[in-house]
């Protein structure tokens, strides 16, 4: 069963049936519009800009700051990234600069404020824990409580995203 839910691979059979009973019902796209019924409104790269850095100063005020923040639409789904953040070390003039960089995958401009927030949190976390270790989930509970659920839920979004297309169509 996993191989027909490759986002959802780690999670309980049990989850998966019901997963799949949505999807063999065709229940699933109007179970996650019927959750999340509005859109965001961070629909460019200014925008996206100013709601990170509020995240990251509420929450991570003493990381170092981030050069750019930007929607990427080269960002595919492989190996499951959603967002990336980069970290890069350059010599100028003698002497070791680094710069870090947040970006989300432009799949996420037309989705419910909760998966974007999820994915910005994702990636805020790797500013303090490069690993997906015990510590860097508490860092994501932190700053968002619901963390896990949501994870799952975008793990759903993108199962009814691969088989259907938008599920969010604003049309």
């Amino acid at each position: 069963m996993s191989d027909s839910l490759p986002y959802l691979s780690h999670y309980s059979p049990q989850i998966q049936r019901q997963i799949t009973t949505l999807i063999e019902k065709q229940q699933l796209g109007d179970w996650l519009r019927s959750k999340y019924p509005a859109l965001h409104s961070v629909s460019n790269d200014s925008d996206l800009r100013e709601y990170v850095i509020a995240l990251k100063n509420h929450y991570m005020k003493k990381t170092q700051p981030l050069s750019k923040i930007t929607y990427d639409s080269k960002i595919h789904i492989v190996n499951q990234a959603l967002g990336l953040h980069s970290y890069v070390s350059r010599v100028q003039g003698g002497k070791l600069k680094s710069k870090n960089e947040l970006r989300v995958s432009s799949l996420f401009k037309q989705t419910p404020e909760p998966f974007l927030n999820m994915i910005v949190v994702h990636e805020l976390a790797h500013l303090k824990e490069k690993q997906h270790n015990k510590a860097f989930y508490q860092l994501c509970q932190h700053m968002l409580p619901d963390y896990h659920q949501l994870e799952f839920e975008v793990r759903v979004y993108l199962t009814e995203l691969d088989r259907c297309g938008n599920v969010f169509n604003p049309n």
